[in-house]
C-alpha cells in the first residue's frame, strides 16, 4: 500500500520524498510506502476546506449526522482489514487494534446522533416582548494533528465532533500512521461526504504541521502528541487568536492501599502498564504501594506477570508487541538501560529468543529502589517500563501521586469508600478512577489532563462539542 493525500475530494500522490514502512514486529517486511507532501499541499487543503465550509455548515444537523452514520457503517464493514493494516504499520496487538476500530465505529454513531440534539437554550430578557436564545455555531476550518499510537480512534474522536458541529477539516496524521490514515480516508470517500469536508495531508510534522499551524487559514487546532510540541501549538495559536486543544501525555500513577484486593488490582495494573507496550498517554508508569503490603503486592505481581506474552502484533495471544518504531526502540531502550543500572529489578519478561533482533521488541520491566525525583519516576517513557514506589500511608501516597508535572490519569485500589472519595477529590489528574486501571477512556465522557498534560480543553463526550463550536446569542423584539 502507498499513502496519498485526499484534498477537495481528489486523490493526490505527492512527488517528493518516499519512505518505506517497516513492520515493527518484523522489520524485514515492508508494509508500504509513504509519499511526503510539501507545504503547497497544506495550502491547497486549506483552500478546499474553506470552499466546502459554506455548504457543509448550511446542512441540517440530521443531514450531517447521516454522513457520520454512513462513515460508521463503512468502517464497521472493513474493520478487520483496517485493524490488520494498523497492527502491521505500528505494532499494536491485533486484539487491541480490533477494539480500537470498534471504538471508532461507536464514536461516529455517538456524534452522528448529536445532529438531532438541542444545541442552544432559551434565555430570559430584562426587556418586554423579547425572545432571546443562544445557539451553537461552527468555527470554520479546523486543523487536526493526530499521533501514531491510536491511529484510528484518536482521529475519529477529533473528526467526528468537528464535522457534526459543521466544521471542515484538514487532517495531518503522524508519519507512523499514514498508511492507516490513507485507508481510513479511502473508506470515508465511499460515503456521501461532500468533497473538501475532510482533507488528508501526509508529511513530516515540522513541515506540514508547521505550515498548518502557522499559515493555514484555520480557526482551531486540535493536537495530540508530545509536551514540547504541544507547548508550541499553544503559543502559536494564542498568538494567532485561534482556538486550540492539546493533549500532551502523562506520568500516571496507580495507588495501592493496604486493604486492596490484590487479585483484582494486579491484573488491572499490569494491563495499564503493558498493553500497547506502554505506548498510551494514560499508561500506568508509577505504582505507589503502602509499605505494609509491599512484599505481598510484589509476590502477586510477579505471579500474575508470568502470563504476559511478548509476541508479534498479529499473534492473537500477544499481550504486548513491539514498540512502534526505531526511534521508540532507541528512546525506551535508553530508559531501560538506566533502570537496569540505577534501580532494583522487580520483574522482567525477556523477549523470546526467536524474536530478538527481528523487530522493535523491548523486555517489559518493573523496577523499584529509586527516589521520587528520579528521571524514571518523573519523565514520560512511553514504553513497557513501570516504577514501584513505597508510601508509609494514604497521605504520603496522595503526595507521591501528585508529585509530577503531569496530571492526566490516576487510579486507586482500595475497599475503603472514604479513602476512595478522598482520592477522587485530591488526586491532581483530569481522569481519576477507583479499582480500575489508569488506561482506557469512555467516548461519552470528557477526556483531558491537568498541569502539563493538556490545555484544559476536553475531548470526547459533550465537551468536544464545546471545543468545535462557538456560542451565538440572538435576540428579537417582536412588539414595538
Amino acid at each position: 500500500m502507498e499513502s496519498k493525500n485526499w484534498i477537495g475530494g481528489e486523490w493526490i500522490t505527492p512527488s517528493g520524498e518516499v519512505r518505506p514502512v517497516q513492520n515493527p514486529s518484523d522489520t524485514a517486511e515492508e508494509v508500504g510506502l509513504i509519499h511526503l507532501s510539501d507545504q503547497s499541499h497544506v495550502r491547497t487543503a486549506a483552500e478546499a476546506a474553506k470552499a466546502a465550509f459554506p455548504k457543509w455548515s448550511a446542512l441540517s444537523g440530521a443531514a450531517r449526522g447521516e454522513c457520520l452514520y454512513q462513515m460508521a457503517a463503512v468502517l464497521a464493514q472493513h474493520s478487520e482489514e483496517l485493524a490488520q493494516l494498523a497492527s502491521r504499520e505500528m505494532g499494536k496487538p491485533i486484539s487491541e487494534m480490533r477494539g480500537e476500530v470498534t471504538r471508532g465505529v461507536h464514536l461516529l454513531r455517538y456524534y452522528a446522533a448529536e445532529g438531532m440534539r438541542s444545541d442552544g437554550s432559551l434565555i430570559p430578557s430584562a426587556d418586554r416582548d423579547v425572545l432571546q436564545y443562544s445557539k451553537r455555531v461552527p468555527l470554520g476550518v479546523v486543523g487536526i494533528i493526530t499521533p501514531w499510537n491510536f491511529p484510528v480512534a484518536i482521529p475519529i474522536w477529533k473528526i467526528a465532533p468537528a464535522l457534526i458541529c459543521g466544521n471542515t477539516v484538514i487532517w495531518k496524521p503522524a508519519e507512523n500512521g499514514s498508511l492507516t490514515a490513507t485507508r481510513l480516508a479511502e473508506l470515508f470517500a465511499t460515503t456521501s461526504l461532500p468533497p473538501g469536508v475532510i482533507n488528508l495531508v501526509i508529511g513530516k510534522g515540522r513541515e506540514i504541521g508547521g505550515t498548518l499551524l502557522n499559515e493555514a487559514a484555520v480557526q482551531a487546532i486540535s493536537f495530540t502528541g508530545s509536551s514540547a510540541t504541544g507547548r508550541v501549538v499553544a503559543e502559536t495559536c494564542a498568538r494567532r487568536n485561534i482556538k486550540y486543544q492539546t493533549e500532551m501525555g502523562g506520568k500516571n500513577a496507580a495507588v495501592v492501599l493496604r486493604d486492596a484486593d490484590l487479585k483484582r488490582a494486579v491484573p488491572a495494573i499490569l494491563s495499564g502498564a503493558f498493553r500497547s507496550a506502554g505506548q498510551k498517554c494514560t499508561a500506568t508508569s508509577r505504582i505507589i504501594v503502602e509499605r505494609t503490603i509491599y512484599l505481598a503486592f510484589v509476590e502477586h505481581l510477579q505471579q500474575a506477570a508470568e502470563a504476559v506474552k511478548v509476541a508479534p502484533a498479529l499473534d492473537e495471544a500477544a499481550y504486548l508487541g513491539p514498540v512502534a518504531s526505531a526511534e521508540q526502540y532507541d528512546k525506551v531502550g535508553g530508559y531501560a538501560a538506566i533502570a537496569r543500572r540505577e534501580a532494583d529489578l522487580v520483574w522482567e519478561k525477556p523477549v523470546p529468543q526467536e524474536l530478538a533482533g527481528r523487530g522493535y521488541y523491548i523486555n517489559p520491566l518493573i523496577v523499584t529502589g529509586v527516589a521520587a525525583h528520579h528521571s524514571l519516576v518523573q519523565e514520560e517513557i512511553f514504553g513497557p517500563l513501570a516504577v514501584v514506589l513505597q508510601a508509609d500511608d494514604f497521605a504520603e501516597a496522595i503526595q507521591l501521586c501528585n508529585q509530577s508535572v503531569y496530571g492526566l490519569s490516576a487510579s486507586l485500589f482500595t475497599q475503603d469508600l472514604s479513602r476512595a472519595f478522598q482520592f477522587l477529590e485530591k488526586a491532581e489528574a483530569g481522569m481519576v478512577r477507583v479499582n480500575q486501571e489508569t488506561a482506557g477512556v469512555e467516548y461519552q465522557a470528557p477526556f483531558g489532563g491537568m498541569k502539563q498534560s493538556g490545555s484544559y480543553a476536553r475531548e470526547q463526550g459533550q465537551a468536544a462539542l464545546d471545543f468545535y463550536s462557538q456560542l451565538k446569542t440572538c435576540a428579537i423584539k417582536h412588539s414595538f
